[in-house]
């Protein structure tokens, strides 16, 4: 790479209308590909991948992988996908110990234990609470490694498209909210749904509607195998919901959930 050239490149004024053709996408369908084009023009890869993380840090492990978007060359490799083995992912313990934005790079060559992993990557992190935002860019293994000069690059870079990957989550949860809200908003809510509901609007929390039923009844005195009754789940499926939903949530159990209800 020629590093000389794509610093003068991001003086030209074609950059400028790349990035804020970037900016102007924020939280729709073509943030993905406008990012891909802004980087690839500088830094050549095959594809990018967005995602956001929520982590159980106290338990060292992934309660969610949302994905954000994807683009790039058609898929002549497969990219890696986090779902399969999440708490397996060799992203994750950087993930979970980071204080700062971090830029991680994965070698194919170093992957061997994880074979459906086994391209170059450059994933640029960053972290807000228990949510981690992750762009992670691709080459085949085929292809050479992300140079130092590159990555030197792109974490320069980061300081700009990070904080529109947060945008752009954001966005996107306020979004899959409205439409979890949408097919229940002909019935009338109890004076503690709407308690609920404003208490994860303050913080920005999105549950799925299961870890919503969750933590109301037992905000509501229920039990777990009430619960699982009621849902025609097994105890272990509400134990999994509440569990997600207290690490979003940042608490701890019921008396965790009643007194981040409480506001405490």
């Amino acid at each position: 790479m020629n590093l000389t050239g794509s610093l003068r490149n991001m003086e030209n004024p074609h950059f400028y209308w790349q990035l804020g053709e970037l900016i102007a996408s924020t939280g729709n369908e073509r943030f993905a590909s406008n990012m891909f084009q802004l980087v690839d023009s500088l830094v050549p890869v095959n594809r990018v991948h967005l995602s956001e993380w929520t982590l159980d840090e106290r338990q060292s492990s992934v309660v969610e992988i949302k994905a954000l978007g994807s683009a790039g060359l058609p898929d002549t490799f497969p990219p890696p996908d986090p779902l399969q083995h999440p708490d397996d992912h060799p992203l994750l313990q950087q993930m979970i110990e980071m204080n700062d934005s971090l830029l991680i790079q994965l070698k194919a060559s170093l992957q061997h234990r994880h074979p459906h992993h086994s391209v170059h990557q450059c994933n640029l992190v960053s972290r807000s609470s228990n949510r981690r935002c992750v762009i992670s860019f691709y080459r085949p293994r085929t292809h050479r490694v992300f140079s130092l000069p590159e990555l030197s690059f792109l974490k320069r870079l980061s300081d700009t498209l990070l904080p529109l990957i947060e945008r752009h989550a954001h966005i996107s949860r306020q979004v899959t909210a409205r439409q979890l809200r949408a097919p229940q908003a002909d019935q009338p809510q109890t004076p503690l749904q709407q308690v609920f509901d404003e208490r994860l609007a303050l913080g920005d929390i999105t549950l799925s509607v299961r870890e919503k039923e969750v933590c109301l009844g037992l905000l509501t005195g229920g039990t777990v195998p009430q619960m699982a009754e009621k849902l025609r789940v097994k105890n272990s499926s509400i134990e999994t919901y509440l569990k997600r939903a207290a690490a979003k949530l940042g608490v701890s159990g019921r008396h965790g959930l009643a007194k981040w209800m409480a506001g405490a």
